[in-house]
């Protein structure tokens, strides 16, 4: 079973409101760059990824369906989206609480700034290719 797989029989069976979150939340990120993939990490948690490396991890708890940015107190958040985590100094999250809306385009806007946060900070191929080899000399 792929990690998308695991994902959509997760979300199938929260049958309540987080659920219906859950789903609305997953589809904003998806659609917020073409090259974000999936993952099922630590035992039952799905978690997006660009360009191999983790944007964000999300949960459904009893009360809440959790969305954790990995480097979310490094990048901006103009929309006041992030509600959790404020004091960390590198997550932050979205606690979605029933009755509450996904904004899917203030959420996409998110995503595409912790991924341009994340190709801010990579370094470039050919440095990186440059080092293996000076390290292997």
């Amino acid at each position: 079973m792929t990690a998308s797989q695991k994902i959509d029989k997760l979300i199938a069976g929260i049958t309540d409101w987080r659920g219906k979150t859950f789903a609305a939340m997953r589809k904003a990120i998806l659609a917020a760059d073409p090259a974000i993939t999936e993952e099922w990490k630590w035992m039952g948690s799905p978690v997006w990824y660009h360009d191999g490396v983790i944007l964000a991890v999300a949960n459904a708890h009893k009360g809440k369906v959790k969305l954790t940015f990995d480097k979310g107190a490094k990048f901006p958040d103009p929309d006041g989206l992030f509600n959790a985590g404020l004091d960390g100094n590198q997550r932050r999250a979205i606690d979605y609480l029933e009755g509450d809306k996904v904004d899917a385009g203030k959420l996409k806007a998110l995503v595409r700034a912790a991924i341009a946060y994340n190709q801010s900070r990579a370094k470039p191929a050919k440095k990186k290719a440059a080092k293996k080899a000076k390290k292997k000399a």
